[in-house]
């Protein structure tokens, strides 16, 4: 069963998600992030390029000729893609397939329309027998 991941209380969601996709892909972890909406993408995108100032995450979307040799994609849909292990969800809604992937994690910011759709797709995992983890990262910088 899919293990599943709330990361709360983000100060910069896409700060945060990228955090925890560099600690991912140092461990020599592959993963997959939902981006559904260009504008998140694009954000997440910039992120992993230019933060730290010395560092790059490697990344491509789904559609790079590179995405198979490439540790982190960004994907707008979910149905053409063989990753199956992490999940970062940067949706407001359950991302489709979800339960094909070994984790599921969720990045959760401060924001009420964030935090609201959070608790509604907890209650549908919650409702589904998921078991769900929670790290609040509103302590952090």
């Amino acid at each position: 069963m899919t293990q599943i991941f709330f990361y709360h209380g983000a100060g910069d969601r896409i700060a945060a998600a990228s955090n925890l996709i560099r600690k991912a892909v140092a461990q020599k972890k592959a993963l997959l992030v939902y981006a559904p909406e260009a504008s998140v993408a694009a954000a997440l995108d910039r992120h992993l390029w230019m933060h730290p100032p010395t560092g790059f995450v490697p990344h491509v979307g789904i559609d790079s000729p590179l995405a198979g040799e490439t540790p982190v994609l960004i994907a707008d849909r979910l149905d053409s893609v063989a990753q199956d292990e992490r999940l970062f969800n940067l949706s407001a809604d359950v991302p489709p397939g979800f339960s094909r992937f070994t984790s599921l994690i969720e990045v959760v910011g401060q924001a009420e329309e964030e935090r609201t759709a959070a608790r509604q797709r907890a209650r549908f995992y919650k409702d589904r027998g998921y078991d769900i983890r929670y790290v609040d990262l509103s302590g952090q910088g």
